[in-house]
C-alpha cells in the first residue's frame, strides 16, 4: 500500500530518518508499504537535494517553479512575519542555522518568490497583471476570439504529408484560413499569421491547444509564436490538455473540411491548396449555418478594426534597466549571464532590483520571476501550464 495518511511528507521524513539511523532498506520498505525501488529513489533524492526533495513533485510534464515543502515555506513565512523588515538574504541565513547543514536551503530568489505568493513583498507600484486563470472566454462578436489548430496530417497523392493550418472566428464561425503546410515548424506558421493579420486585422485573443508551435513546455508554456502574439496585443487562451471539446466549433469544422477536401487527397500541395481555397469560399459565403439561423458566416463577420502595424516598442519606465535577451534567451546582468528562456530571444526585458542581488524580471505587463545573481538562476512566478495568458 502507498504512504499512510499522516501526510506523505511526514512519512517520508520518518523513512529517511530511520534509514539514516542504519535500519535496512528492505525492512523499512516492507514496513512503509513501498517498493525497494521507491525507497532507494526517495533516499537518493534526499542525499542529493536535502529536505526540499522530500516534498510532493508535480505529475504534469516539466518543472514547476518555487514549489517548496510545506514546512519550509511555512518557516519562511513565519520568520518574515516575525521580522517584517528582513529580506531574503537575512531570512536564508537564519533558516540555514535553524535547519542545519543536512538541509538544502532554498535560494534567495526562491525565498523572495515564496514571500511574494503570501503577499509579504511590498511593490513600488500597483501590481502588474499576470498571466493567470484557466477560464476560456465567451466571445460576444467577431474578432473577440480566433481559434487555430492543425487538422490531422494526411498523405497527398505524391506521397508527401500535408498539415492543414486552420483558423476560425469563434463568434461568426467565419473560416479565416486553411493553409496546406508541409509541417508544424514555426517559420511557415509565422508567415501564415503575418499574412492573415495584414488581411483581417488583429483579434482580441487566440485559442489553441498546447502543442507546438502554439505552445511549449518551457516558461509559462510560451513559444516564440505566442510571445509574438503577446507583443501584438493579442491574448492567449489554451484549452485543457485532452479536452478538444473546449474548441468544439473548430473541431466540427475540421470534420466537414476532411469530408469535402481530402477524400481522396489531391495529387500535390498546390492542388490541395486549391481545394482548401474553394472550401473556404463555399463555407463562408454559400453554406448556411444552423447556429447562425441558416445565415452564412460571411454575413456575420467583419474585418477587425485593430490594424496590424508591426511590433510596438517595449519600454519599462518603472524598472531600473532593460536588456535584450540573446539568441539562447540569456541576459547579462552586472557581468553575469542568466538564462531566462529561448522564447524571449531578441526581446527586451525589464529588470528591477527588489533587494541586494535579487532582481525582478518582466516581459511587457508580465512579471516572469526573480533572478538571484549569486546563483545565476531565475525562479519563475508560478503559472499553471496551459492557463490563459491575456494582456490587460
Amino acid at each position: 500500500m502507498p504512504w499512510r495518511e499522516s501526510t506523505a511528507m511526514e512519512e517520508r521524513l520518518r523513512f529517511v530518518a530511520r534509514r539514516l539511523e542504519g535500519e535496512s532498506m528492505t525492512a523499512l520498505c516492507r514496513e512503509f508499504g513501498i517498493s525497494r525501488k521507491t525507497g532507494h529513489k526517495l533516499f537518493a533524492r534526499y542525499k542529493e537535494s536535502g529536505l526540499e526533495a522530500l516534498g510532493d513533485r508535480p505529475r504534469r510534464p516539466g518543472r514547476v517553479a518555487n514549489r517548496l515543502p510545506m514546512p519550509v515555506e511555512a518557516a519562511i513565512v513565519a520568520l518574515r512575519r516575525e521580522r517584517p523588515s528582513w529580506g531574503a538574504r537575512k531570512l536564508r541565513e537564519v533558516l540555514a542555522k535553524r535547519f542545519g547543514p543536512d538541509v538544502t536551503i532554498p535560494a534567495r530568489s526562491t525565498i523572495h518568490a515564496a514571500l511574494d505568493r503570501h503577499g509579504l513583498v511590498e511593490h513600488a507600484r500597483a501590481r502588474r497583471p499576470r498571466a493567470a486563470g484557466t477560464a476560456l472566454s465567451a466571445p460576444a462578436g467577431p474578432n473577440d476570439l480566433w481559434c487555430c489548430d492543425f487538422k490531422g496530417e494526411f498523405r497527398l497523392g505524391d506521397g508527401k504529408l500535408c498539415y492543414p493550418l486552420t483558423v476560425t472566428d469563434q463568434a461568426s464561425r467565419y473560416l479565416l484560413m486553411v493553409e496546406a503546410l508541409e509541417g508544424t515548424s514555426e517559420a511557415p506558421v509565422f508567415t501564415a499569421f503575418h499574412r492573415l493579420f495584414e488581411e483581417r486585422g488583429l483579434p482580441a485573443a487566440i485559442r489553441s491547444d498546447n502543442g507546438a508551435p502554439f505552445a511549449s513546455r518551457g516558461l509559462w508554456g510560451l513559444s516564440k509564436l505566442s510571445v509574438w502574439w503577446l507583443r501584438l496585443g493579442v491574448g492567449i487562451e489554451r484549452i485543457t490538455p485532452g479536452k478538444p471539446q473546449q474548441n468544439g466549433r473548430h473541431e466540427r469544422m475540421h470534420l466537414t473540411l476532411k469530408q469535402e477536401t481530402t477524400r481522396p487527397a489531391a495529387r500535390n500541395s498546390l492542388a490541395q491548396q486549391a481545394r482548401f481555397d474553394a472550401f473556404v469560399e463555399d463555407f463562408n459565403a454559400v453554406r448556411p449555418h444552423e447556429a447562425l439561423d441558416m445565415q452564412t458566416p460571411a454575413s456575420a463577420y467583419a474585418r477587425s478594426p485593430r490594424a496590424f502595424a508591426g511590433l510596438p516598442e517595449l519600454a519599462y519606465p518603472f524598472h531600473d534597466l532593460d536588456v535584450v535577451a540573446s539568441a539562447n534567451g540569456a541576459i547579462g546582468l552586472h557581468g553575469r549571464q542568466v538564462v531566462i528562456s529561448s522564447v524571449f530571444a531578441g526581446q527586451r526585458l525589464g529588470l528591477r532590483e527588489v533587494e541586494a542581488d535579487v532582481w525582478l524580471v518582466s516581459f511587457m505587463h508580465y512579471d516572469l520571476g526573480y533572478i538571484d545573481l549569486e546563483a545565476r538562476t531565475l525562479q519563475t512566478i508560478d503559472t499553471p501550464f496551459g492557463s490563459r495568458v491575456s494582456p490587460k
